[in-house]
Formats: structure tokens, C-alpha cells, sequence
């Protein structure tokens, strides 16, 4: 990998890393979980549509793409957000969205019939002590319901993966401005349920959750994975996924600088475990 290539792919674990802290400013900024993932894919909708030449997709493509939209934009951004408002610390969920790799390799296994070797099975299983071992810090035991949450991220993100591969063929614009679209659509409903009025709910967001939400939907959604998909043209998907292992560890370290939280020794212990075991999960052919 080349210079650039390393600094840019860098850049980009640090912005989704930036997720979580960031999340937690915008939520703190009277913006409510469910609104703010919906917000989240609206500006995706928004900004991607004028660039997507619209189609109707293939019939092979229509259900994998359904069902990507709906996990990816409805199911990983209401349980990111529902556990980030659960907790009062985020390096726990940091650390466990991680688990969204062995859930895709698990998934890929079950119903794609996909090998998996012994190797495999090896740091998939360590990754998921040191899951356990974080859950057992008294600190968390309290948040145990947050770390539920991000666990059904993760799962969503793992399956939202496993379709991904389905669609591949597809203009990535086409499919990330649909899935805005469906993720917008659900979330807004679920938000008018279980929230309150939409209306209400918007005029009570201060600048800073505004800011929140612009930021994780250009930066992050765009911006990031955008730039994920342009290093896949130059890189196999195996060289890539490892950096992946680098976003809990800025999403540490902003969290420490925007919230002042330090990490508990359960939660070094169990992040050392599940990062090692997902980097080298990632690198094992």
C-alpha cells in the first residue's frame, strides 16, 4: 500500500471511530436516538441522489438490496444509537461493535455454507471472551442493556455484509442513496412512535446536535465508507479489513479527550483481546 494510500485509509478509521464520542455529543445536544439515525441517512439520501442515475435493479438484486437498506440503514443505526444513549460509557460499545465481523463470518457460514477453518473458529471464539470479560466489569454491570444494544448493531451490521455481497455489481451511489432512503423512511416512523412528534422533536435540536448529525452523515457515512469503497479498487478486501481493528482505538481516544473517560483495566484487558482477535481474524485466509 502506498503512502497516500496508508494516510488515507487512516483518516478513515479515525472518522468512524470519531462515531461514537460524536454520537454521544449529538444525543447529549437534545437530539433523540431514533431521530438522529434517521437524520443520519436523510443527509445520505440527500446529498448522493443528485449523483445517482436512478434504475430498476436486476430481479437477482432487488432482495439483497432490500434487505442491505434495511439492515444497514435502519438496524445498525438504531441499535448504534439506542446503545450509545443507554450508557454513560462508551468504551465498552466501542470495543464491541467490533463483533460485527465474526457475526458477518458466522452469518456467511450459516447460510452462505461458507468454510470456516479451525483457525477461524479459534479467534472468533477469543474474541467473544473478551466480550465477556468487559461485561464483567462492575463498572459496566450496570450498562449490561447498552451492551446488549450494540451487540444487535453489530449483528446488523455482520448481516447488512453478507447482502452487500449480493449487490456488488451495483452502483455504490444507487445502493447507499437507497439505503438512506429506507433507512430514513423506518427510522422516522419508529422516531414519530416511540418519541414523539417529529415536528417537536427537531425544534428542540440545538446547533451542536445539528452539527452531530451533518457530521456523521457527510463524514462518516459518506465520506468514510465512500473512501473504503475507492481503496478496495486497489486493494483485495483482505488487505483493507484489517485497519478496521484501528477505529475502537481512535474512538478511545477521543472519547478520552471530548469526555475525559478512561477505560477501566476489565475493559483494556477485554479491548486488547477482541482488537488482536478481530485483526488476525481478518488476516487468517
Amino acid at each position: 500500500m502506498t503512502t497516500k494510500h496508508y494516510l488515507l485509509v487512516t483518516l478513515v478509521m479515525f472518522f468512524l471511530g470519531s462515531a461514537y464520542p460524536l454520537g454521544k455529543f449529538g444525543l447529549n445536544a437534545s437530539v433523540s436516538p431514533l431521530l438522529f439515525g434517521s437524520l443520519r441517512m436523510g443527509c445520505v439520501f440527500l446529498f448522493l441522489i443528485p449523483f445517482c442515475k436512478i434504475i430498476i435493479p436486476k430481479k437477482k438484486y432487488i432482495l439483497p438490496l432490500i434487505g442491505f437498506s434495511i439492515c444497514m440503514g435502519a438496524g445498525v443505526n438504531m441499535f448504534l444509537y439506542l446503545s450509545i444513549d443507554a450508557v454513560s460509557l462508551l468504551a465498552p460499545i466501542t470495543i464491541g461493535a467490533q463483533l460485527s465481523i465474526p457475526f458477518a463470518i458466522l452469518i456467511s457460514s450459516l447460510f452462505l455454507k461458507e468454510n470456516v477453518s479451525l483457525k477461524k473458529w479459534v479467534f472468533i471464539f477469543l474474541s467473544f471472551i473478551g466480550i465477556l470479560l468487559i461485561a464483567f466489569d462492575p463498572k459496566i454491570l450496570d450498562e449490561i442493556y447498552g451492551l446488549l444494544l450494540v451487540f444487535a448493531m453489530a449483528f446488523f451490521y455482520g448481516l447488512s455484509q453478507v447482502f452487500s455481497r449480493s449487490i456488488k455489481d451495483l452502483d455504490v451511489k444507487f445502493t447507499n442513496s437507497f439505503m438512506g432512503f429506507v433507512g430514513f423512511i423506518i427510522l422516522i416512523t419508529f422516531s414519530h412512535i416511540f418519541e414523539g412528534n417529529i415536528i417537536d422533536q427537531i425544534k428542540k435540536i440545538e446547533f451542536a446536535g445539528w452539527l452531530a448529525v451533518i457530521y456523521a452523515g457527510m463524514i462518516i457515512s459518506i465520506f468514510g465508507h465512500m473512501m473504503m469503497f475507492y481503496l478496495y479498487k486497489f486493494y483485495p478486501v483482505g488487505m483493507v479489513m484489517p485497519f478496521y481493528s484501528l477505529f475502537p482505538l481512535f474512538g478511545l481516544i477521543l472519547t478520552f479527550f471530548i469526555f475525559g473517560e478512561v477505560p477501566s483495566l476489565f475493559t483494556i484487558i477485554g479491548g486488547i483481546i477482541v482488537i488482536t482477535s478481530i485483526y488476525l481474524l481478518q488476516k487468517t485466509r
